[in-house]
This record gives C-alpha cells, sequence and structure tokens, in this order.
C-alpha cells in the first residue's frame, strides 16, 4: 500500500527512485481509501537522521493493508543538531504540539545516541516521557526502538538496562516464543534481527514489568515484547528496519573514530554479519591502517566496492511482516478519526482476539 508524500521530504524522493509505492498527496485525495497516520519521532543524530527516515518509512510503507499511509516525521528540541540537521528538522519536520493537536494512529520512536550512563540525565529524558505519556493515552498502540525500549522501560516500569561490558553488534538468530500473539502471526518462528547496543534488558526484567516476551535469541536476548494489554506498547531490542549496509557503514564509522584517536582499540568486525572472505578483506584493510599509522603515511580507504556486494540481508522479510501485522491491529482497532482510538467494540478482557 502507498505512502502518501504529504511534504517534500527528500526521503520520499529516494524511496519512489528504491522501487517504493509513493503517491502525491493531490492524487492520493482523489482516491476512496482508508487513511492512516503513523508519528516517527525521530532522535537519531544528524548522521542517521534522513537513513532512519527511510528505514521506518520503507517498513509502514510495505504493508499490504488497504490504506494510504501518512508520515508524521518530529523530534525533541532538546537534542543536539548542526546546521545541517536543524535545517531539515525546521523544513521537513511537524513538532509536538502539531502532533498532539492533530493526533494519531500509531507511533514509532526510534533510538538515540547518549552520553549518560543513566538515561535519566539525557537532555531528552523529561520531553520523551512527556511524548509517551501522551501516546499511551491517545494514540492505539506505539513501536518503541532500541533505546526508546530502554528508556520506557525504566520510567515507566522501573526496569534499568544493564551493562553488558561489550557491544552487541552484528547478525543474530531468534526464535518465535509465544505463537498466539498477532503481532508474530504467520512469521517465520525462527529468522535473524541485526543488533548494535552496549546495554540489556533481559527477559527476567521483561517479566517483572509483567510484560510478554514474543522473540528471543540465545545470544542476544529478547528482541520482541509488547505491554501488559498486549498491544499499547511494543518494545523491540534489535533493528529489523536496518538497511543491507548498515552495519557496514556503522563498522566503517568506527574506524574512522579510531583513525582520529576517539577511540582506543580498532573496532571488530560485526558477528554473523560478513562472509569468511569479506571479513578476511576488512582484516587486511586493518593491517594497512596500523601500518599506515606507524609509517605516517596516508590512511587507505575502506574498499568499500569489494564489500557491500557480498552482503546478504537475512531480516528484512520478516521485520515486514511483523509492521506489517502491527499495521493491521491498528487498522482494525482504530477508526477514521485517529484523535481517538476506536475501543467501544473491543473485548478489554482480550482486545487482540488472542486464542487460548
Amino acid at each position: 500500500m502507498p505512502l502518501i508524500a504529504s511534504t517534500d521530504l527528500p526521503t520520499f524522493d529516494r524511496l519512489k527512485q528504491e522501487g517504493e509505492n509513493v503517491v502525491p498527496r493531490e492524487a492520493a485525495l482523489r482516491q476512496d481509501i482508508r487513511e492512516l497516520h503513523i508519528g516517527l519521532l525521530n532522535m537519531m543524530p544528524d548522521a542517521a537522521l534522513a537513513a532512519t527516515e527511510r528505514q521506518f518509512f520503507r517498513l509502514v510503507g510495505e504493508s499490504n493493508q488497504i490504506a494510504q499511509f501518512y508520515m508524521h516525521p518530529f523530534t525533541l528540541s532538546e537534542l543536539r543538531r548542526g546546521a545541517q540537521g536543524a535545517a531539515h528538522v525546521e523544513r521537513y519536520y511537524e513538532s509536538f504540539d502539531q502532533i498532539r493537536r492533530d493526533g494519531l494512529d500509531a507511533l514509532i520512536i526510534t533510538g538515540a545516541n547518549v552520553s549518560q550512563p543513566d538515561l535519566s540525565h539525557e537532555p531528552f529524558w523529561k520531553p520523551l516521557i512527556e511524548v509517551i505519556d501522551w501516546a499511551y493515552e491517545n494514540v492505539t498502540s506505539t513501536l518503541c526502538s532500541c533505546l526508546a525500549t530502554h528508556a520506557v522501560l525504566q520510567f515507566r516500569y522501573g526496569q534499568k538496562r544493564r551493562p553488558l561490558g561489550f557491544k552487541r553488534w552484528g547478525v543474530y538468530s531468534h526464535r518465535v516464543v509465544d505463537r498466539r500473539h498477532p503481532l508474530v502471526s504467520d512469521v517465520n518462528t525462527r529468522f535473524d534481527v541485526p543488533h548494535s547496543r552496549f546495554n540489556d534488558i533481559s527477559r527476567e526484567q521483561f517479566e517483572a514489568a509483567r510484560l510478554r516476551v514474543l522473540v528471543e535469541g540465545d545470544g542476544p536476548g529478547v528482541h520482541l515484547a509488547v505491554s501488559e494489554d498486549l498491544f499499547r506498547i511494543v518494545f523491540f531490542q534489535g533493528h529489523p528496519e536496518y538497511d543491507t549496509i548498515s552495519l557496514l557503514k556503522e563498522y566503517k564509522r568506527e574506524v574512522g573514530r579510531f583513525i582520529k584517536g576517539e577511540r582506543d582499540s580498532y573496532p571488530p568486525c560485526p558477528e554473523n554479519y560478513l562472509s569468511s572472505r569479506t571479513q578476511a578483506v576488512l582484516e587486511e584493510h586493518r593491517d594497512q591502517v596500523y601500518a599506515a599509522r606507524e609509517r605516517g603515511a596516508i590512511i587507505p580507504d575502506i574498499p568499500e566496492s569489494l564489500v557491500t556486494g557480498t552482503l546478504d540481508n537475512t531480516w528484512h522479510d520478516t521485520g515486514e511482516a511483523v509492521i506489517n501485522n502491527w499495521m493491521g491491529k491498528v487498522y482494525q482497532i482504530t477508526n477514521n478519526d485517529r484523535r481517538l482510538p476506536f475501543m467501544e467494540n473491543v473485548d478489554p478482557d482480550n482486545p487482540l482476539g488472542l486464542r487460548g
């Protein structure tokens, strides 16, 4: 189903060039198709701002629900941005006041870069709580990604994330552990999900908060869980929205930080992401970096052209299926007035029609 290009946000043109179904707003207004309005609270730093838009817009737009998807990106003024990022937000993003005034059917909250061990010390902490509290009362369902999941677990459920002592970084196998929930209906029972994080919320913590775990992996732990009412908040710890090259781009940034002296050690390759031959290419480049530093020579660039064509995407289809199921439940529960979740005909003891 189409995304509606309701503004001149460059992400719409980029997705259209990639073959996504993007319809101009003027054409959409002539069609008699149900609208769904999805907010994207984008807290990512400037370098990842537009890429994160594309990733989540793409997943929503690939839903097979018979609806027109209007996307409403916004951010928090407390997040520090450079001139280019600030200009992008000023031109293309809505304010939270606009979002509250017009309402949403569903909301996605991205992760963010942090500088404090305790999330409550971050500048976005209080405004994020304000958004979450508003959404809990006024939006049918909110999907929290990675850092947003950790923040909500801390301030709403009293469960603080715990440092892993290393970076969980790569692509990992997961299994559906609760097949009755509609979010994982007809989803592969085993599938991959990328992760990129230094901290973790454990299964025991999710269960202590009386949240329902749906998907987890032996190494990365819980990926997908839902709130006690089974749908109001959806929690991701992994990144099913990632592009095929996202982890490579992140690896390249970390190598750049090492070269600039911003990190002490050379970054390891993401786990379970590269073929043995591709990993050997990157390890050879690492050796060239060390040798160039010792000689005071020019540091060679990462040979991306030798790497990108070898990467496999083993997670997107399942991520798309989960988002499709999420959009389907939002579609069923809400009515055409997105200011008010349509719950009159929903059984409060079984709002999603779960079996058993």
